[in-house]
């Protein structure tokens, strides 16, 4: 003990990233599965059916009569690509296996958000802010599973905490311009990776410009244009023929479907944010947060525009505001210092700050383990993984009729690419039938999804595949289970898996 202490007195920095580098290991190992839809959807799926030489979502252009850019940066999902027709060449096929590797990437690619947070406090404060700041960057009870998702609203930090790092410490390179310029060139890779981010990168150029750096704006600026240019123009000029046709589609598409997601009120960030952090230490920093605004402007400008604009859209999805919570959090924590410091009120309460801070750690440290090993969306990738010991399966029925639509099979863990059938509660067995029939392609598998009314769907069900037999059951995860309860919307229930034999 006295020489871990010895060792975060002289080497903090060095400290948190061997345990940043532990619980990430651990989330790599354990926590299988995806967060939310887009971050298996939208990268993994899409990425692995191009490497097979197929095109399960249609993206690529001439796979359908007028195809169109549907609104996707092709940088981070591209990267898939080559990632996965790499392990395809080394004879790395299975789909578990290779989400180790990816996990693992991604576990490696968050420690820059500890490395700079840390040095970026340190600059704009003092090394035991920057060290207990580098520490909140490591284990909060979030950051090491969402640290190795394949989440865009998390990977774009690296880039922008990297921009902000070149910028801070200018003042003493004799090239100061092009240091503004590879600053803007970095942000903008935040941009390719995700498109929203450009509200953050406008909001530093704007910092700059108010603190009468017009040269240094304009030098920053150039950069950012550079790099999207570079990255989104010529990618999408190669793809469809013409610059920036997916960002095009992209602002189109979100303008236009502004209130057909979750719609919720101004303040849900703020709430979300206070309960994320958990309290009282998360008033704490968002009070730190705007007592930054004048002093560190750079920083603070930029996040608050960013929050403002999630508060104002009518779209709100928890994720949408993952990039700016590592700046809430330095600043937080640097104007909640400043603060404390020369606070009479919390000099005399030394002891209730004590438990809060107290209060904070049991929380979090509860949490942390649990979440850090969350297998999420366990049934759906376990019985695709199931399913993926047979060979050339023709397709399968998604049953869940006490339902109106379905969640989407990761077809990625099968291994086989197939249009599965669904069948809810807006058509009847016999409908699907009709479809089935239309098509040719026989089912081989039927997935009941949840216990709900099973016998009588079994039943039913026979009616078409009199040879029914029960193969297996696969039991969502802990949390899932836990989530469910809270709101059934997250829907992952348990899943009944049937050989239907037609195909034999």
């Amino acid at each position: 003990m006295k020489y871990l202490l010895n060792y975060w007195e002289n080497k903090p920095l060095s400290l948190l990233l061997w345990l940043a580098v532990l619980l990430r290991i651990i989330s790599v190992i354990f926590a299988k599965g995806w967060g939310m839809h887009d971050d298996h959807f939208l990268v993994i799926e899409a990425s692995q059916s191009w490497a097979d030489g197929t095109d399960y979502n249609h993206w690529l252009p001439g796979n359908l009569a007028n195809n169109p850019p549907q609104g996707h940066s092709w940088f981070y999902v591209g990267i898939h690509y080559f990632i996965f027709s790499f392990l395809k060449i080394i004879h790395l096929n299975d789909p578990q296996l290779k989400m180790y590797v990816i996990r693992l990437i991604h576990a490696v690619f968050s420690l820059i958000i500890v490395w700079f947070g840390y040095k970026v406090t340190e600059k704009l404060s003092d090394k035991k802010t920057a060290a207990f700041t580098g520490l909140l960057l490591a284990v909060y009870w979030f950051m090491p599973w969402f640290s190795v998702r394949n989440l865009v609203e998390v990977v774009c930090i690296p880039p922008l905490l990297g921009g902000i790092w070149i910028i801070l410490n200018t003042s003493k390179k004799k090239h100061v311009l092009t240091a503004y310029i590879w600053a803007g060139f970095i942000i903008g890779l935040a941009f390719s990776i995700r498109f929203q981010t450009l509200i953050f990168a406008s909001g530093i150029g704007l910092a700059l410009l108010m603190q009468k750096k017009i040269k240094e704006g304009f030098a920053y600026g150039f950069g950012l244009v550079i790099s999207i240019i570079l990255i989104q123009g010529i990618i999408d000029l190669i793809i469809w023929g013409y610059p920036f046709a997916e960002l095009q589609e992209y602002i189109r598409y979100n303008i236009e479907n502004a209130t057909n997601y979750i719609t919720l009120t101004w303040y849900t960030y703020i709430l979300l944010l206070l309960a994320l952090l958990i309290p009282p230490v998360s008033f704490f920093m968002i009070f730190g947060f705007f007592r930054t605004w004048k002093k560190h402007l750079l920083i603070f400008l930029p996040t608050l525009i960013f929050l403002a604009f999630h508060s104002y859209f009518p779209n709100k999805q928890e994720r949408f505001i993952f990039p700016i919570i590592p700046f809430i959090i330095i600043l937080g924590m640097i104007g909640w210092e400043g603060f404390r410091q020369n606070s009479n009120f919390w000099k005399k309460r030394k002891i209730l700050l004590r438990y809060c801070w107290v209060f904070f750690w049991i929380i979090n440290l509860s949490l942390l383990p649990v979440i850090s090993t969350m297998y999420s969306k366990r049934a759906r990738a376990e019985s695709m993984t199931y399913l993926s010991q047979y060979s050339d399966i023709k397709s399968i029925i998604i049953e869940d009729v006490n339902r109106s639509s379905v969640k989407m099979p990761p077809l990625y863990y099968l291994g086989q690419w197939i249009h599965p059938y669904e069948l809810t509660n807006l058509k009847s067995v016999d409908s699907l039938s009709v479809e089935i029939a239309r098509n040719g392609n026989y089912p081989d598998f039927v997935l009941f999804i949840e216990e709900k009314n099973l016998e009588r769907r079994i039943e039913n069900m026979k009616r078409l595949f009199p040879d029914l037999e029960y193969k297996t059951l696969i039991e969502p995860g802990f949390v899932d289970k836990v989530l469910y309860r809270m709101n059934t919307r997250n829907a992952n229930q348990t899943v009944h898996i049937f050989a239907t034999h037609i195909n034999d």
